[in-house]
């Protein structure tokens, strides 16, 4: 795809990021077992992705607003864009040295997002979409999967952990769901879930408790593919509120219904 400016430097970003979370990546398994020990070096990481990204993309455009997991928010001289960064989705898995994690960045514009790039490194896969111009992986266009039967579909979520307040109802939703259809994963990252929607690698995707730098490439991604995406109540906004309901046109209705208990 012939993208604009301004995505070609998220998709430098994303690479070089990936880039050195992938040497990271092949030192965990050196790392002693402990908790404390793997979680400093993952965050050390983690903090050191997030550099890059903000480095390159404020190198390109340093008027623009941020929002990133491990530095916060900060205004831009232009207050109509910002970039919104997940330098590292998929934390967990990074940590137990499971090679399902991406870089995740979304630019929006007037509080829309309007560009998202989602690169994993392990796989040598980048997802990008702008605004009206299609989603990709890597030179594919992507489209979501035309399965119109619950009992064929496979959905994804994430299963919420220690004690998070979320857990009885993505229980009461795996409840309800599962009787009805071909599976549910829980691979660890949202961003890759909702482009993994987007590739018709899943029927659908949902959870709760989410941050906008988990999502913000990725709904744009799967709506540019020709995903539904709504908040987990009708009328509400998933980059606000972390909750949402994403899934291909055909099976939407039926599995949103299910997950609101409607």
């Amino acid at each position: 795809m012939q993208g604009s400016a301004n995505l070609n430097v998220m998709i430098k970003a994303a690479r070089l990021a990936g880039r050195s979370l992938a040497k990271d990546f092949r030192e965990v398994e050196n790392l002693q077992v402990s908790s404390k020990g793997a979680g400093d070096f993952v965050s050390r990481a983690d903090i050191a992705a997030e550099k890059i990204v903000r480095d390159e993309l404020t190198a390109a455009r340093p008027n623009y607003g941020w929002l990133g997991e491990e530095s916060g928010g900060e205004d831009g001289k232009d207050p109509t864009r910002r970039w919104i960064v997940d330098p590292l989705d998929g934390t967990t898995n990074f940590l137990h040295g499971l090679p399902h994690w991406a870089v995740s960045i979304g630019l929006e514009h007037k509080g829309e997002i309007v560009a998202g790039v989602i690169f994993d490194p392990s796989k040598d896969e980048m997802f990008v979409a702008e605004k009206g111009g299609g989603a990709w992986l890597n030179e594919a266009r992507l489209r979501v999967s035309d399965r119109r039967k619950m009992g064929e579909a496979v959905f994804a979520t994430g299963i919420p952990f220690s004690g998070r307040g979320e857990l009885p109802a993505t229980l009461q939703d795996l409840a309800r769901l599962m009787p009805a259809v071909a599976g549910v994963r829980r691979f660890g990252a949202a961003a890759l879930d909702l482009a993994y929607v987007a590739a018709g690698r899943y029927e659908g995707f949902w959870e709760r408790g989410l941050h906008a730098w988990d999502i913000a490439a990725g709904l744009l991604i799967a709506r540019e593919a020709g995903a539904l995406v709504e908040g987990m109540r009708r009328g509400e906004d998933p980059l606000e509120t972390g909750e949402l309901i994403c899934a291909n046109g055909v099976i939407f209705d039926t599995f949103a219904k299910v997950i609101r208990n409607d």
